[in-house]
């Protein structure tokens, strides 16, 4: 019952600090920068396309 407690989605801090040590480990504090610019370039794209889509059909009723 607990272990299911646990993949639920309960999150701690510690497991927050875990994962965040983590990344730093694994791409550097100069790399995560780059990764979050890409990552937000990448999410303004996925929204502007779907608003280009949501137009499109709009247009079409």
């Amino acid at each position: 019952m607990i272990s299911n407690a646990i993949f639920l989605g309960m999150i701690g801090p510690w497991q927050i600090a875990i994962v965040v040590a983590l990344v730093l480990l694994m791409f550097g504090g100069k790399k995560i920068p780059e990764l979050m610019k890409g990552l937000g370039t990448g999410i303004k794209e996925f929204k502007d396309a779907t608003k280009t889509e949501e137009e499109g059909t709009e247009e079409k009723k």
